[in-house]
């Protein structure tokens, strides 16, 4: 593990206990995440994309196997704030305005009054939001409680964005813009980035690292690196390169499917 290695898996498995036997989420997952990487998880539907993600953010157990986050355990890098989490739906307290809702971690963690404000207004930049603090979640479109939801996992500026697709349910002009504004922070902040998508287009767009996950038990069927610039405007995806790297993940994907 080099010392750019923020996350790593070595061996990762995870069988839940159902009513109707075990269910094998995870199987034999190695993977290592650099410092600046944004690194996409993809697969079917059940493929242990999410369960991956919530062990990295201790909000599973992993069965068998080992996952470190910046050198220590996952428990460990929760209690010292290692990583933000981005859910799939916006997950808003409808009761609290837009700041309070982004305060909250803040005011959880014991942060001044003067540093709540200053972090709140920090981020409501950050995401294209700044002037929505005063107005509760039911008044913002889906794609700016989704950025508003951002906001808050970024609030305490963890080194480290775990997100679980965060604009699946929105439609695809929204998710289009969301996606560029996601890349223009990430360049902004330089955090680690790991994002669970269905989408092979949103995967490609986004990151510098795609893994492709086959069915349950969820492996890894394929680690690729990707070749496109860091500078990616939207008419990207008419070029050769973003075409013939859309197949890679595809067949990817298939080759998943079949060795099942």
């Amino acid at each position: 593990m080099s010392q750019d290695t923020v996350i790593s898996a070595k061996n990762l498995s995870l069988t839940f206990q159902t009513n109707d036997g075990p269910v094998n989420a995870l199987k034999d997952v190695s993977l290592d995440i650099n410092r600046g990487e944004f690194v996409s998880f993809i697969g079917p539907s059940g493929c242990g994309k999410t369960t991956f993600l919530r062990v990295m953010a201790d909000l599973e157990k992993p069965t068998a196997g080992k996952v470190t986050v910046n050198g220590v355990s996952p428990e460990e890098a929760r209690k010292n704030r290692a990583y933000g989490y981005v859910f799939q739906a916006a997950g808003l307290y409808p009761w609290r305005t837009i700041g309070g809702n982004i305060r909250l971690p803040l005011e959880i963690m014991g942060y001044d009054k003067a540093a709540q404000a200053e972090r709140v207004k920090q981020v409501l930049e950050l995401v294209e939001l700044a002037g929505f603090e005063k107005k509760y979640p039911w008044q913002l479109s889906g794609g700016m409680q989704q950025r508003a939801s951002i906001a808050r996992a970024l609030a305490f500026d963890a080194d480290i964005l775990l997100m679980d697709e965060p604009f699946g349910a929105l439609d695809e002009i929204v998710r289009d813009h969301l996606n560029e504004q996601l890349l223009a922070l990430w360049k902004k902040t330089n955090k680690t980035i790991g994002f669970v998508t269905h989408s092979i287009p949103e995967a490609v767009f986004l990151s510098t690292k795609i893994v492709v996950m086959s069915p349950r038990p969820g492996r890894i069927s394929d680690v690729i690196d990707s070749p496109l610039p860091a500078e990616r405007p939207l008419d990207i995806r008419d070029t050769k390169e973003f075409i013939e790297l859309s197949h890679r993940v595809r067949e990817g994907l298939r080759a998943g499917h079949e060795a099942e």
